[in-house]
């Protein structure tokens, strides 16, 4: 064994002790909110295809039909000649999808957020940067990467933000304020309207995530961001969970896009997305606003897991989406209730840290359109039985 491999499994060992090592299991989407594992058909409470629309035949065809049209490949950087005729017509369906001047794509949500942000930093000189406490990992890394110290407020607590605002921003020559719409681990909302007034008193930039509230909330899936509409800076969001495919986009202002053309490292020496990718975002977005059916009976969902987590006594927090947390504290406990209730035919994953605060960790239930009444009555059980 090298140097290296040994160093490794001392790292592994600790990750062990610590009961947080991860393990990859081959798991394959299937119909009706059902995913496929080891042979088994599982009830899938754990994937983000909110509007099941990762197997939808339409984004299948339309992946197809693009890859025929335009190739298997980008070929190269969207600056060198990877920029297709494809890549600027999603762009400006994106944009009016999101009601903004224009957008831009990325391969990843990781992608963008961890490169959009030293972007932007690097043009903010003596930025004061304010951050929700639980805004995305990849937030956090492009704060890192940029070098700049955050401000941190307590979770959706927009008091102790205005604060920091006082104490902290006045003096500095610019303000960023971070925040997602819906927060991945606990299924919360931020309040858009009060950010927005705040980012105004205070003359700061509001950078919005919506990767789970994309196709999910707002009208016609076009997100929380629309109870705002022209009041924030930057919409990052994500291809990946709601719409079924991969890849990201942020959505904004012409100058902005124009400035992270020239600026985000992420895109700039990325290959770009190739064509079925596109085709596939390109099917999604013709679906999504037509979904108004599907986002009826997730919140409906939504309210009756979270009141049978309740009955069980288990606190969901403040979720209000189609996230629902059921907290359960230490992290072996989580795991093994999560291994029972597979045994029992649920996929609910269980999530420790470094994912969540030591001390919450949970399984992270995710409702899709696809599943019933049935399906979360039956979780319920299993989990009352599996406790």
């Amino acid at each position: 064994m090298s140097r290296l491999d040994s160093l490794l499994e001392a790292a592994l060992a600790r990750i062990e002790r610590a009961g947080q090592r991860r393990a990859l299991r081959a798991t394959a989407l299937a119909p009706g909110g059902r995913v496929l594992r080891e042979g088994r058909e599982l009830v899938d409470f754990s994937s983000n295809d909110y509007l099941g629309l990762a197997g939808h035949p339409l984004l299948v065809a339309r992946a197809r039909e693009w890859t025929a049209r335009y190739g298997a490949g980008s070929g190269a950087s969207r600056l060198v000649t990877g920029t297709s005729d494809a890549h600027l017509e999603l762009e400006a369906k994106i944009a009016a999808f999101k009601r903004t001047e224009a957008a831009l794509i990325f391969a990843s949500g990781w992608q963008a957020n961890a490169t959009i942000i030293p972007a932007l930093l690097a043009a903010m000189p003596g930025v004061a940067v304010f951050a929700d406490r639980l805004i995305h990992a990849s937030m956090h890394a492009g704060l890192a990467m940029a070098g700049v110290r955050q401000h941190r407020f307590r979770h959706n607590d927009l008091d102790h933000l205005e604060v920091l605002l006082a104490e902290k921003g006045t003096a500095a020559p610019a303000r960023l304020i971070l925040t997602e719409s819906v927060f991945s681990m606990d299924g919360d909302r931020a309040d858009l309207s009060r950010l927005a007034a705040l980012a105004e008193r205070y003359d700061a930039a509001l950078f919005v995530d919506e990767a789970h509230a994309t196709g999910v909330l707002g009208p016609g899936g076009r997100g929380l961001i629309a109870e705002v509409e022209g009041k924030i800076d930057l919409v990052m969001g994500t291809f990946s969970k709601a719409l079924g495919g991969f890849g990201a986009y942020v959505a904004g202002s012409r100058v902005l896009i124009d400035y992270l053309v020239n600026a985000a490292s992420g895109f700039i020496f990325s290959t770009a997305p190739p064509p079925a990718v596109l085709g596939a975002i390109d099917a999604a977005l013709d679906l999504v606003p037509g979904m108004e059916a599907e986002r009826v009976h997730l919140a409906a969902l939504g309210e009756r897991l979270r009141a049978g987590l309740g009955a069980l006594g288990f606190d969901h927090g403040a979720s209000s989406t189609q996230i629902v947390p059921a907290v359960i504290g230490p992290e072996r406990d989580a795991l093994a209730l999560s291994v029972r209730l597979e045994a029992a035919g649920f996929l609910a994953a269980a999530i420790r840290p470094p994912t969540v605060p030591a001390g919450t960790s949970r399984l992270r239930l995710v409702l899709r359109a696809s599943h019933t009444e049935a399906d979360v009555d039956g979780l319920l059980a299993a989990i009352k039985a599996a406790r």
